[in-house]
């Protein structure tokens, strides 16, 4: 559920799909489940996940298009809608590895009105390479004395470093925006 949440529902983007995810590895590698089973379930979680998350942008796009919001940029809005044309296959593969953006990414998707059987393809692919490779690093990495001994470190530095850097990278835009108005 925490990674349909994290993946599907834009207003969950903090959830730690990642560590659940090599945390789940390790737990098949002591034998407590099945990795086959794992695996499948949780690809089934996030690329539903991000079909919802996909149709919400569709759903909300085309108002988006069709109103004349203030705050909208059109501009940008037609940019971003050429970028999912032209990189949005690769984005919403790439977006799987990277937390916050992989929540945003199948909404604007949507949005940006990128195909269907495009998106689709992109999803499940990324999909099954995000989740079939952290379970498996968590498999493999998971019957290491070390890592046994410090799969709680381990843990809270999934959870910490990417939500750090999230931060930094947050301040460090708003600062310039901050300096570029002045």
């Amino acid at each position: 559920m925490i990674v349909f949440a994290e993946t599907g529902l834009v207003v969950f983007p903090f959830l730690p799909g990642d560590t659940l995810l090599f945390v789940g590895g390790a737990f098949c590698a002591s034998g407590a489940m099945d990795v086959w089973l794992l695996i499948g379930l949780l690809v089934l979680a996030a690329v539903s996940g991000n079909t919802v998350n996909y149709f919400i942008g569709r759903a909300i796009g085309h108002k988006v298009y069709t109103h004349n919001y203030r705050w909208l940029d059109r501009e940008s809005l037609q940019k971003t809608h050429t970028f999912f044309e032209i990189h949005g296959g690769k984005t919403i593969m790439l977006a799987r590895w990277l937390p916050i953006v992989r929540t945003f990414a199948p909404f604007v998707a949507g949005v940006a009105q990128m195909t269907r059987r495009k998106f689709t393809f992109f999803d499940i692919t990324g999909g099954a390479l995000w989740v079939g490779g952290i379970v498996t690093a968590g498999y493999f990495f998971g019957n290491i004395p070390w890592v046994k001994t410090h799969l709680d470190k381990i843990i809270w530095a999934m959870i910490f470093i990417p939500g750090a850097l999230a931060i930094y990278g947050s301040w460090k835009a708003s600062r310039a925006a901050h300096i570029n108005a002045d």
